[in-house]
């Protein structure tokens, strides 16, 4: 059954912002978080900047009982969903188990848990290695344990799609809303900045070997030459838009249209992206010209922005929307990624700004109209979300402003 599917509640964990409010208020200022690597010594890798998260400390946040058995990644993404449910204004103890689920996105699992355990394996010995190892690195860890924690049985699931997974998972939790569960937490954090972690995120061959924050990471900018990672993401609560209103739940706006497609492992050719945003906006039931603007993948790679500039031009025409990449200021934080700019957008709806794309000077041959340096104020409704996975996925998002 199609019935309007809103979010409710947003938990944010960002390198530049902890909370909603304050992840806001620092991309409007234009605040960066990315700098050098401060988690372990880096200097001897070939990247050596990322955007990471400063001043969470867990134990301040969680039981002690759930450390010892947790990763960094779960532990951000346990705190995000107590966030996200909070701001919703749910009290899951006061629900039905089987009506609330939990959806979540991974790209790696977790690492830094699994760096620790093998690193005791093999300089101590297996009696050495924790029992929760048998768990903590698994990709679906983060969706067991929100549901454990929030006594959760309803339909529950995670994707592994990398950076297209934070839309991935929304999708699948709209899915489960309509066929009838209540509430779905959903989104994604993903956190891997550990030695092992690194050494995996460099395979990709699209990191970023600057060492200027500031030019490092310059997406759509003739200077791109690959992207600086980060850590964090966003969990949402999403309701069934009636039964929201009918709580009273404030509403942040509508998930109106999604689409995915797949293009094999090169991915520069636009053809693909293209074909997921019209597929989105038909979902949608909206226009081209009814987008009030883009939050671009935004890969800061030269192959994979010109196909996004083609898919957008494309399908808008040059210059035909805005279009703001934010995460120039957190990193590109893997399945993290979309969920906090689903977040971002949303949060833009609410307030008419659109957030700044900072220290880019777009290349006059993408025919895009970036907002950059600063917020840009308008009238918005309607805002496509787009998000492209190493390898070959590609995701697109319409959502929609609650007035």
């Amino acid at each position: 059954m199609t019935v309007p599917v809103v979010v409710t509640g947003l938990g944010v964990v960002a390198p530049n912002g902890l909370g909603a409010s304050d992840f806001w208020n620092a991309t409007l200022a234009g605040k960066s978080a990315i700098g050098p690597l401060t988690r372990f010594e880096a200097s001897g890798y070939p990247a050596t900047l990322a955007g990471e998260i400063s001043g969470l400390a867990a134990d301040e946040h969680l039981p002690s009982r759930l450390l010892p058995q947790t990763d960094r990644v779960t532990r951000l993404s346990l705190v995000a969903a107590d966030w996200a449910l909070a701001d919703a204004g749910v009290a899951p103890a006061d629900l039905p188990a089987f009506d609330m689920g939990v959806i979540t996105a991974s790209s790696a699992g977790g690492f830094e848990f699994s760096q620790g355990e093998l690193k005791n394996l093999w300089s101590k010995g297996s009696q050495y290695v924790s029992a929760y190892q048998s768990f903590a690195w698994f990709y679906a860890v983060n969706t067991g344990q929100i549901s454990i924690r929030n006594g959760m049985k309803g339909p529950s699931g995670v994707v592994v799609t990398d950076q297209a997974g934070g839309l991935d998972a929304v999708a699948h939790a709209r899915r489960q809303i309509r066929k009838g569960t209540g509430l779905v937490v959903a989104g994604a954090v993903d956190a891997n900045l550990c030695s092992w972690g690194w050494v995996g995120l460099h395979t990709s061959g699209r990191l970023s070997t600057g060492t200027e924050p500031t030019t490092a990471y310059l997406p759509f900018d003739e200077r791109a030459a690959g992207h600086v990672a980060g850590e964090g993401g966003a969990l949402l609560v999403m309701e069934r838009a009636d039964a929201a209103r009918e709580r009273g739940a404030r509403v942040y706006g509508e998930i109106a249209g999604y689409a995915a497609t797949f293009d094999g492992r090169d991915g520069r050719d636009g053809r693909s992206l293209r074909k997921a945003v019209e597929l989105a906006l038909a979902d949608a039931g909206v226009r081209p010209g009814d987008v009030d603007v883009v939050f671009a993948d935004a890969a800061a790679d030269p192959g994979l922005d010109r196909a996004e500039a083609e898919a957008l031009t494309g399908v808008f025409g040059p210059h035909g929307v805005p279009v703001t990449a934010p995460k120039t200021m957190t990193g590109r934080l893997y399945s993290g990624a979309a969920s906090l700019d689903l977040a971002a957008a949303f949060l833009a709806l609410a307030e008419g700004q659109i957030p700044p794309t900072v220290h880019v000077e777009p290349a006059d041959r993408h025919g895009l109209d970036l907002v950059t340096s600063q917020p840009r104020a308008a009238e918005l409704r309607t805002a496509l979300v787009l998000a492209r996975g190493h390898g070959g996925f590609n995701s697109a998002m319409v959502v929609r402003s609650a007035v």
